[in-house]
């Protein structure tokens, strides 16, 4: 309905050719009454067999059946959870127990972040923050971007110096353990 709607009120704006006014006339006509129905168009429909739940409860549980879904393909997009190239029941097991572990970590992020960022722009960010060794006790930290910025706004970090020794470092990490 959505759709056809929009296509109608295209046509209202335009001039329209004399061999199509005789069908879209009468759509014309009409557009008062899909602007009267237009609150109830929706793009998407569910079925389902929970006639008790409000429609509202439907909507979030199918809300949630989604993230699950999206989940799942985060960990086998994003941290490469497949193939699996092991053998043993036990390192098959504490593979996917790291992958879930990571997921959770990057769903904490993702949510303090407020949601601004995604798994994928987090986790390069994350991938891509290095440092270079310069000379003796020195290191370049040479990447920074906003994700990284919100970052230190949440977790009270400064990790905007470019240089720093390493007895600075280890004061940096022995300080935030805490």
């Amino acid at each position: 309905m959505l759709c056809f709607y929009q296509g109608v009120e295209c046509l209202i704006n335009r001039n329209i050719p004399s061999y199509l006014r005789k069908w879209v006339t009468p759509l014309i006509a009409n557009v008062t009454q899909f602007k009267e129905i237009d609150h109830v168009c929706v793009y998407y429909s569910i079925v389902t067999s929970e006639k008790h739940l409000t429609d509202k409860e439907i909507r979030d549980i199918y809300r949630g059946l989604w993230e699950i879904e999206e989940s799942f393909k985060v960990i086998k997009s994003e941290f490469k959870a497949r193939p699996v190239y092991l053998r043993l029941e036990n390192h098959i097991k504490a593979h996917f127990l790291i992958c879930f572990v990571s997921l959770l970590i990057m769903r904490v992020l993702e949510y303090l972040m407020e949601k601004e960022y995604s798994i994928k722009q987090i986790r390069n960010s994350l991938i891509q923050y290095s440092c270079s060794h310069l000379d003796q006790n020195y290191y370049l930290f040479d990447y920074r971007d906003d994700v990284l910025k919100t970052a230190e706004k949440i977790f009270d970090l400064n990790l905007g110096n470019k240089i720093m020794a390493t007895r600075e470092i280890k004061k940096f990490c022995s300080t935030k353990k805490k």
